[in-house]
């Protein structure tokens, strides 16, 4: 597929790959950050509670965006490979970029009877101005990030998240 095709196929212009490029290059802003905060509790079994972090922006008519990936380690290739079905949430809106933002998304994985699956997060967090994304970054979960909501139990931060399935 050529370069056009592909830009159109996954819905992007010349102009915001560009964009995105460009802040890819630039130093980690700090405040950028992804964690798990929920990994298989009593209250949310065979759950991976995702969450992350970003700074605001000088611009604040800017919105904020992020979208919360689950990967999968398999021992066999060595590598990391996206959870094809409930894995991702999808782009979703955490507000105008005025402050620094943080929100989470949860994804239930049920491995089979007696497996287990190590898991991580990926986090994509892109900052736009009436629809055009100005900047984006992407970050794989990390421990020790401080979360203001949502982890369970509280204060959990973890890079990755083991589930069992008896």
């Amino acid at each position: 597929m050529g370069g056009c095709a592909l830009l159109a196929a996954v819905g992007l212009n010349h102009g915001t790959l560009a964009a995105a490029q460009r802040f890819e290059r630039v130093a980690s802003p700090p405040g950028l950050w992804a964690t798990v905060n929920v990994c298989d509790t009593p209250a949310y079994p065979n759950t991976i509670g995702i969450r992350g972090s970003m700074p605001g922006a000088e611009d604040r008519r800017q919105s904020m965006w992020m979208r919360f990936e689950v990967q999968y380690y398999d021992e066999a290739a060595g590598r990391w490979f996206a959870v094809a079905e409930g894995g991702d949430s999808g782009f979703v809106p955490v507000g105008l970029a005025r402050r620094s933002r943080q929100a989470g998304r949860s994804f239930r994985i049920e491995p089979k009877a007696g497996d287990s699956v190590l898991l991580r997060g990926k986090v994509t967090f892109q900052w736009r101005r009436k629809g055009e994304i100005l900047r984006q970054a992407r970050r794989r979960t990390t421990k020790g990030h401080e979360s203001r909501a949502g982890a369970d139990p509280a204060g959990y931060t973890a890079a990755s998240c083991e589930i069992t399935r008896p």
